[in-house]
């Protein structure tokens, strides 16, 4: 498939994009020892605890500002050269805190990361605050907080990640509403590792709009039916699912039948190097095996800008690019 199809990406979580030579690196600069953590160009794990627990292994070795913001220049850059023309990173103040390092360092870092790939290739990005579900309401609120003050003028949405089988969205409410009364846009995971049930939770307390995932909406009518009429955009990563075992195979993964259901969907990558993918081999695979054309890519594209955390000027000048 050609590069040139402008391609823009909603869900990727920022730590989870650092290849494994990266984090080979940044475990020498701190004298840490994670070869049980990695093969070859993969990372280690066998279930989505074992993931979580290598996620954040890997994680702690981005330790200071330009730790993060060459993690986000160096990912940018690559899918710069896949043909992405746009790109939402999630972050977690969480995540840096445990590294040692303050969330306005982090961000930072990252806003200045983002700022050297658009200089570079011409990428814009932004960047979406998240709270982790593992953790607590109250940690969440907190980092619900600090979204709110705008800690850099790149950081334009809110959402949550982490484990989904602990809790209910009722529980992070609270922090949602500070984030939205904000003027944040507000995305959640739902719908991947837990079933329709967690769509409908999201969708009762929360009010996304946009869900990470949210690909087990299609074993219930209703949901598919409510996510239509309420014009949700799905966060889809393919590779990511097959990966963790949602599905069995891509042959065997929902995007189509949730496409030809009428739920707006749109093509992402995750936690690229964990998962063996990148955003233009998501691209490669809606081609390949879900049968899209050219112009059917273009239009996930669109979708995917459409429902971006972007000014109005900003997404029309991105549109104008397809």
């Amino acid at each position: 498939m050609s590069t040139n199809i402008p391609k823009a990406e909603l869900h990727c979580h920022i730590e989870g994009a650092a290849p494994t030579d990266l984090v080979q690196e940044q475990a020498l600069k701190y004298g840490v020892d994670i070869d049980h953590l990695i093969e070859g160009k993969r990372f280690v794990w066998n279930d989505f605890t074992s993931f979580l627990t290598a996620y954040d292994a890997a994680a702690a070795l981005f330790r200071s500002q330009e730790d993060y913001a060459l993690l986000a220049e160096r990912y940018l850059e690559s899918i710069a050269r896949q043909g992405a023309i746009y790109s939402e990173i999630f972050i977690s103040p969480d995540h840096a805190r445990l590294a040692g390092l303050e969330p306005q360092a982090y961000v930072d870092g990252l806003g200045e990361g983002i700022r050297r790939a658009t200089q570079k290739h011409g990428i814009e990005g932004r960047m979406i605050i998240t709270c982790v579900r593992h953790f607590s309401p109250d940690a969440a609120i907190d980092v619900a907080r600090f979204a709110a003050g705008r800690p850099h003028p790149l950081v334009t949405g809110f959402g949550m990640g982490g484990d989904e089988r602990i809790g209910s969205h009722a529980d992070f409410a609270r922090a949602f509403d500070i984030a939205r009364d904000a003027g944040l846009g507000i995305t959640t995971h739902a719908g991947e590792i837990v079933g329709p049930e967690s769509v409908l939770d999201a969708l009762d307390h929360v009010r996304p709009s946009r869900i990470g995932h949210g690909v087990r909406a299609i074993e219930d009518r209703a949901v598919v039916e409510r996510l239509v009429r309420d014009g949700i955009v799905l966060e889809v990563c393919p590779g990511s699912n097959v990966s963790l075992a949602v599905y069995d195979s891509l042959e065997n993964h929902p995007f189509p039948a949730l496409r030809e259901a009428g739920v707006q969907v749109t093509l992402n990558s995750d936690d690229p190097p964990f998962f063996d993918t990148s955003l233009g081999e998501e691209y490669e695979t809606a081609q390949k095996i879900f049968g899209l054309s050219d112009q059917e890519l273009r239009d996930i594209t669109r979708t995917a800008l459409k429902s971006a955390f972007v000014d109005e000027d900003t997404r029309a000048a991105l549109l104008a690019k397809l």
